[in-house]
């Protein structure tokens, strides 16, 4: 495949109640709202793309979509048509997009349904735009996704859309990245398909620290850490959102180098969860919170 994803753009999420979700993400998280469409609220975070997270109301929880961007609209068209021969489902073929920032992109349908959507020319966030917020995540740094079909989830993702390994954890998770970014994405071994937690960049460790204070003086815990992982060398924090999605403070991921690079399998002990030895593995609590619902995906498909 000649397919050159470049980062992660923004995710998606289904809830009953995307004012109070958005509400959180505003007021206690560090985002902030740029646009609202109908009950679809639009939050864009520090840094270029004009918005890193849709929340879209919904019935039950679930993804709505995960947007990856390409290089260029021609690239989008290639895609369509390397895809399509392929036989990978295209929901919505190439167009111009309507959320904000525009752009022009498809639709496409990963073979657990998740709707993944490839852009292009979307306009960038207003880079002068500040608002009040003690912390301010730059951008989504990774999604790490549940699958029940590990072994063939992996192939789909690495040789149809072209994401490279970057590490294992055992053989119950897989890092994939983009770019030089650790990973983008990371598939996690489970019953069933859904999200497991949405990762958000912030500047550095200090700045992970100052959220963790903002979120306590607001009296939302971290369910798990702080601490730094093995894959990946990022700090991190956990926490649950107001819809009751893992969400995950994040800094100084590694940066691959790739022409030297080489997967590395670890081990999944405590000491490799969190190399500083603070928090240890998630409790069975925050791990029954990361195995999300059963998400069907997109149950009608249509190529339009």
């Amino acid at each position: 495949m000649s397919l050159k994803l470049t980062h992660l753009r923004h995710i998606a999420l289904k809830t009953p109640d995307p004012a109070a979700l958005a509400s959180f993400y505003q007021d206690k998280w560090g985002l902030k709202i740029t646009d609202q469409s109908g009950d679809t609220f639009y939050l864009r975070g520090a840094g270029p793309e004009k918005f890193i997270l849709a929340l879209e109301k919904a019935d039950r929880r679930g993804i709505a979509r995960l947007a990856f961007a390409l290089e260029s609209r021609e690239a989008v068209d290639r895609a369509a048509e390397e895809l399509a021969a392929q036989g990978v489902t295209i929901y919505r073929q190439p167009a111009e997009l309507t959320t904000p920032g525009g752009g022009y992109g498809l639709q496409m349908v990963d073979p657990e349904g998740r709707c993944l959507e490839l852009s292009a020319g979307v306009s960038p966030a207003d880079s002068g735009e500040t608002w009040n917020a003690p912390v301010r995540p730059n951008k989504i740094s990774h999604v790490v996704l549940n699958t029940a079909d590990f072994e063939g989830i992996i192939p789909f993702f690495t040789d149809t859309l072209g994401f490279r390994v970057s590490d294992w954890s055992e053989k119950q998770m897989v890092f994939l990245r983009v770019n030089t970014d650790h990973h983008s994405i990371s598939f996690n071994r489970a019953a069933h398909a859904s999200l497991n937690h949405v990762a958000y960049e912030l500047p550095d460790m200090n700045e992970v620290m100052r959220g963790i204070g903002t979120l306590k003086r607001y009296g939302v815990n971290p369910m798990w850490g702080p601490g730094r992982h093995g894959p990946g060398n990022n700090v991190f924090c956990y926490f649950q959102d107001a819809a009751g999605y893992v969400c995950e403070y994040t800094a100084e991921v590694q940066k691959i180098d790739e022409a030297t690079h080489q997967p590395e399998v670890w081990e999944r002990v405590p000491e490799k969860m969190d190399r500083w030895g603070i928090s240890g593995p998630p409790s069975p609590e925050a791990r029954a919170a990361m195995a999300g619902e059963p998400d069907p995906g997109l149950t009608v498909v249509s190529s339009q």
